[in-house]
């Protein structure tokens, strides 16, 4: 049995990146991994422009205006946003200018209308100055050309699908999403919506782990349910290794009577790199690879058991072979005692909050590895070492966010 440390070690360093990469319209990024970086093909902004409604003048011409002691202009031109024709500012006059318009040569400043007499008139009186060059955002001062606006390997949100829009770009080069296979196992399973005899026990695992991975930028491509057969299961495992870049099953990974799938995995000629890790949910947790690279794991069958293995280990590892750093964990302050476990690494379900400046976590109710209601509310994953104590409120301890939690 290996600790948690040394599991992550055997899988980063046995994954591979997938190399293969497509090219996305702008709308369907969301979540995909950029496999070139985009650099900015002009500047931003594009061209001077107004900060707000008002008159482009030369400072010097308005410098000494007041309420007292306005200074008089006649308007020579009028620009609004999107005017694709600019003449040069003549001198001793403005131009009445709308906010993101362009700026015309030989004027510094752009006055607000609201320090003007207004935009009524032909000849406008100003009765303020403001600093020189006020109001303008200058050509290229947020974004330069060539400047770097989204690197490799950045998991896509809706902010750089903003950027990338903001710079032309309908389209970007991602990596391919990693081909996912899904098997879960146990003659008391069925799906929900079918009819469940009493003893019988609805699959929670299938819908759970493929929305877990598919939001986190896996292409589930299969997704099978079987009963506690030997064969049935060689040929799924068979036909899954073949078509996906990862494998994930749920239950028949222990040692009992009817747990099938370790010696499977063997017999189809998947190495073995550790089975059972000292932690608490999901010690009976296989990781395996073929020659292909497909990699394998092999979770428990218990909902938290499999659900805790597959966020640890499993999306981490998609993150990898994408190209992407994986989520950061951060530390949190505990409200209450977490039951640590004496000789195994803990993970347990929780909330977080700040107060008082700290971030703070508590744990939930269920803690049992068949009581999926400890997902309700929570937004984090806690984890502590093996301890013959309770570690006491006020102990910081390591946290992970859930993929679907909203932070706080």
């Amino acid at each position: 049995m290996i600790t948690v440390q040394e599991a992550h070690e055997i899988i980063a360093t046995t994954a591979r990146k997938l190399n293969a990469t497509i090219s996305v319209p702008l709308h369907q990024l969301r979540g995909r991994v950029l496999a070139k970086e985009v650099r900015a093909d002009f500047p931003m902004p594009r061209f001077t422009n107004a900060a707000m409604d008002g008159f482009a003048v030369r400072f010097e011409e308005i410098a000494g205006a007041s309420d007292d002691a306005p200074m008089t202009l006649p308007v020579s031109q009028e620009l609004a946003a999107g005017a694709l024709a600019v003449t040069p500012l003549e001198a001793g006059t403005c131009a009445r200018i709308m906010t993101g318009a362009p700026v015309p040569d030989g004027a510094d400043t752009v006055v607000p209308f609201e320090q003007t007499s207004g935009f009524e008139s032909e000849t406008v009186e100003f009765y303020k100055a403001p600093k020189q060059g006020a109001n303008i955002r200058h050509a290229g001062e947020e974004v330069e050309t060539g400047e770097l606006l989204v690197a490799a390997g950045t998991s896509i949100t809706p902010a750089e699908i903003g950027l990338l829009a903001t710079f032309g770009q309908d389209s970007a080069l991602v990596r391919q999403q990693p081909r996912v296979s899904i098997i879960t196992v146990g003659d008391e399973l069925r799906l929900p919506g079918d009819e469940a005899e009493p003893l019988a026990i609805y699959n929670s695992n299938l819908a759970l782990l493929s929305a877990c991975l598919e939001a986190a930028g896996a292409e589930v491509v299969e997704t099978r349910q079987l009963r506690d057969d030997r064969k049935a299961i060689r040929e799924a495992l068979t036909e899954a290794i073949g078509n996906a870049d990862m494998v994930i099953t749920a239950g028949g990974i222990s040692t009992g009577q009817y747990d099938f799938m370790h010696e499977t995995l063997g017999e189809l000629g998947v190495e073995q790199k550790f089975w059972k890790v000292a932690q608490k949910p999901g010690k009976p947790f296989y990781f395996g690879a073929t020659d292909s690279d497909t990699l394998c794991f092999a979770l428990p069958g218990n909902p938290v058991s499999a659900l805790v293995c597959l966020l640890e280990y499993a999306l981490p590892t998609l993150a990898l072979m994408q190209g992407a750093t994986p989520a950061p964990k951060f530390t949190t302050v505990l409200d209450e005692p977490f039951p640590t476990d004496r000789k195994r690494y803990r993970f347990l379900f929780g909330s977080t909050k700040i107060e008082d400046g700290e971030i703070r976590c508590r744990i939930s109710q269920q803690t049992d590895s068949h009581m999926l209601t400890a997902l309700h509310g929570a937004n984090c994953l806690i984890e502590a070492k093996a301890s013959p104590e309770p570690l006491p409120a006020g102990s910081l301890v390591t946290c992970s966010w859930l993929p679907w939690a909203n932070s706080f």
